[in-house]
């Protein structure tokens, strides 16, 4: 089984004033340093417990593929210590490892033995290996003919022909197409169940959220958060706004959830209810019943613009649904301080049975990055219940009609 433990971790770089101090040093060593240190990752500790999934999220240049480097060895750290045990794949930066001039067949050779799987191993393994990156003929092309979707299915189909202890993913499946996607994340989706510690960097929310137990936030190179997946992509999203100099405030849930906020304040949402057909506000629903959203919203300073817009998601934090009255065309302009605007959406609930969020967001635009009035996850909780459908799966209700020929 895999573990992981980082101690304490951080990553520094030399940075000098000019290429002179840089000569100095190295020839007149007694005459003191002449760099100052550049930290990356600076005192980093988590572990990681036998079979666990964790997802490392944050901004571009917060340290997430310093931090993997690490983990694995291709860089020293400066400080700190990283303890694994069990056998390790690593996909960090796209086809690392591949020598351009020869064909993919040699480089799954050579990448194999880097992953400590023998010739005669990887011999055995090839014909899966071909047939999980489907890249045809050009298994025998030198890999700088390849586009880098091909040299991540390669990569990806290498690193993964025998289930290893822990599996490190970087960002690298992003570059491919929906469909390799699909199936590499079904593959690990089964060396979950089969055991494997995971450690993975994506963006992709309803992939973390899936996947992963827990998530770790970096921001400017040091651990921001660690928790739920739902909690810690909430944060970030609010952590995003907050560049504004907005506020970020997180509290629990009667049920024990975290709820999170953000915003200017400019604008805030008083009050959210779910009506049924006949006007009554409810919080159980049928599948498939026609409701109507009601959200009212204060305005606390005069505004130019204000948008309105709400999220559905299921208990795992997934999108089920999300508009804005900007893509409805209608956006309300000119408001006063003080004033009050309810706003009303009506639409058949055709969720499968469950409980459900709703997540608001006022803003001047489409999005709450550019003006960020208010943000609010877990702003109105309910169930929907499966009550007089025929049994189906599945997050939606989309019932078809059937018509069977012979």
């Amino acid at each position: 089984m895999g573990t992981i433990r980082v101690n304490k971790l951080g990553k520094a770089y030399k940075q000098y004033g000019s290429r002179w101090s840089r000569f100095a040093e190295w020839t007149l060593p007694f005459l003191g340093m002449r760099h100052r240190l550049k930290w990356v990752i600076e005192d980093i500790s988590f572990q990681l417990a036998p079979g666990e999934a964790v997802g490392i999220i944050g901004t571009n240049g917060a340290g997430k593929s310093t931090l993997l480097k690490l983990i694995t060895g291709t860089t020293q750290p400066t400080s700190g210590s990283v303890q694994m045990t069990g056998r390790v794949a690593a996909l960090l930066e796209l086809g690392m490892g591949f020598h351009p001039d020869f064909t993919g067949r040699q480089n799954a050779y050579m990448a194999g033995q880097l992953i400590g799987l023998g010739i005669d191993d990887i011999t055995a393994l090839m014909p899966e290996i071909e047939a999980f990156a489907d890249i045809g003929d050009y298994i025998d092309q030198p890999v700088r003919v390849y586009s880098s979707g091909m040299q991540m299915r390669l990569a990806f189909s290498v690193a993964t022909a025998r289930r290893p202890d822990i599996l490190i993913v970087d960002e690298a499946l992003s570059v491919g197409d929906a469909y390799f996607q699909h199936k590499s994340f079904e593959r690990i989706r089964e060396y979950r169940k089969l055991g494997t510690t995971l450690l993975i960097v994506s963006h992709d929310r309803a992939a973390i959220q899936s996947i992963c137990d827990r998530a770790i936030l970096l921001d400017g190179g040091r651990l921001a958060k660690q928790g739920r997946p739902e909690e810690v992509m909430d944060y970030y999203n609010a952590m995003l706004a907050e560049r504004g100099n907005e506020t970020v405030v997180q509290s629990a849930t009667a049920d024990g959830r975290t709820q999170t906020s953000s915003g200017t304040g400019e604008a805030t949402v008083t009050d959210i209810w779910l009506e049924n057909e006949v006007g009554e506000q409810v919080e159980m629903v049928n599948v498939g019943a026609p409701v109507t959203l009601h959200v009212r919203a204060r305005v606390n300073a005069a505004l130019p613009k204000l948008v309105l817009g709400y999220l559905i998601k299921d208990r795992l934090g997934q999108d089920m649904y999300g508009t804005n009255t900007y893509h409805m065309e209608q956006v309300l302009t000119d408001l006063r301080a003080g004033e009050e605007v309810v706003f009303r959406f009506a639409f058949p609930l055709n969720l499968g049975p469950g409980s459900y969020s709703i997540t608001t967001a006022l803003t001047s635009t489409d999005t709450h990055l550019a003006d960020n009035y208010e943000w609010r996850d877990l702003a109105f909780l309910f169930i929907v219940m499966n009550m007089n459908r025929k049994l189906f799966v599945g997050s939606n209700w989309i019932e078809p009609s059937v018509e069977v020929l012979r």
